[in-house]
């Protein structure tokens, strides 16, 4: 880590340059002898990553940003406080440290978090980062996480909690799902884990079979489906010691508030009422999408399904629902001809061609206000459902 880029004349050009193409940064001479033209690049996309993402890294004084693939892969401040909201204790150790977004705001639930992250340069960023924003309950192990839990439950502690986010790209540096080619390999130190802990917090791949998961992690409580803005971002699997009882399956999408939960048997038992399209469309947010509760949906609101395979809902009047709302201006039948839209937003549930192959059949460009669903209802019919969205 260069110091010197704490120096007021640096912070003052990376502020003055915050909106600054970093690649044009990094081309250019930089005007300082101990900063090097690439490490202003680095700090002044950090930045810009930050707005979004870490408001609070974005608007503290003394901030230190990491790489661009750091920055990509740490947590969301949205995500990082909902995960710290699930736990709360004496004692938290999180073994995956990375750039420390998690650690810190765990250590706003917890009286003592264990930050662990294997890389020096990595470790000493976040570290600089937790005295910046006032993280002083935050202890620093600058080793593999798996080695410091090992070390610490030696000398008799005992954690609350215990997270994990590993590493999910392979050897070639491809992105990984299966849990076993994960860094550390969670399902293989699951054991020796669990012994040091009363509950275990994994983060996964939003890719992971929720079903392939649950076999590879005995002892999972609830499933937490993470979603900001429609898209899935993150799953979260609670783990305790010698827990057998029923999961829990909980989808949240942070733009739209309220988490919806429920059981597997609960979702098998539930009764889904179905019918044509009304004068309303739903369609649940990405999280609902992964969590899977499709029957219950109907059930608990009360509205039609399209169809037992096409995941979208209909009502003659307009409710609140976690996901997007669009009201239905016109159904018309499938036909294997040009439809009169020149620009419109596509989407297909349960339905025989593709986004793309629609679009090259029909020439609609993407775009405009109009959103079609290309869909099966009730009576196994495929429809073109013209609608707009309901804000």
């Amino acid at each position: 880590m260069n110091n010197n880029i704490l120096h007021t004349d640096i912070q003052d050009f990376i502020a003055a340059h915050q909106h600054s193409d970093p690649v044009e940064i990094s081309l250019k001479k930089s005007p300082f002898s101990h900063v090097t033209s690439a490490e202003l690049a680095q700090q002044i996309s950090g930045l810009q990553k930050a707005r979004i993402k870490l408001p609070l890294w974005h608007g503290s004084t003394g901030i230190i940003f990491p790489p661009s693939l750091n920055m990509e892969q740490c947590s969301s401040e949205a995500t990082a406080a909902y995960k710290a909201g699930l736990t709360g204790g004496k004692t938290l150790i999180d073994i995956t440290g990375g750039f420390g977004v998690d650690s810190y705001f765990f250590s706003l639930k917890n009286e003592t978090v264990h930050y662990c992250e294997i890389q020096p340069e990595l470790a000493q960023l976040a570290i600089h980062n937790f005295s910046a924003l006032g993280g002083t309950n935050i202890q620093n192990h600058t080793d593999s996480g798996l080695t410091v839990v090992k070390k610490l439950a030696d000398q008799g502690i005992h954690f609350d909690w215990i997270y994990a986010d590993p590493a999910r790209r392979g050897k070639d540096g491809g992105k990984v799902v299966d849990l076993r080619e994960y860094q550390p390999n969670i399902p293989e130190h699951l054991s020796e884990l669990l012994q040091a802990t009363s509950n275990l917090l994994v983060k996964t791949s939003p890719m992971l079979d929720l079903r392939a998961g649950e076999l590879a992690l005995p002892g999972v409580r609830e499933i937490h489906c993470i979603g900001v803005k429609n898209e899935l971002k993150e799953l979260l699997w609670w783990i305790q010691p010698n827990y057998k009882g029923p999961v829990t399956r909980i989808a949240i999408d942070l733009s739209y508030g309220l988490p919806f939960q429920f059981t597997l048997e609960q979702e098998q038992a539930a009764i889904a009422q179905y019918n044509l399209p009304e004068k309303y469309l739903y369609e649940p947010h990405a999280g609902l999408m992964k969590a899977g509760p499709f029957g219950l949906l109907s059930q608990r609101f009360n509205l039609f399904k399209l169809h037992p395979q096409t995941h979208l809902y209909s009502s003659n009047a307009l409710i609140a629902f976690p996901g997007r709302r669009f009201r239905i201006l016109d159904s018309l039948p499938y036909k294997a001809k040009k439809l009169p839209f020149g620009k419109a937003n596509i989407a297909t549930r349960n339905f025989p061609e593709s986004v793309a192959k629609i679009r090259q059949r029909t020439g609609i460009k993407p775009g405009g206000n109009t959103y079609l669903f290309f869909v099966k209802v009730w009576d196994d019919s495929l429809k073109v459902l013209v609608t707009e969205v309901i804000s």
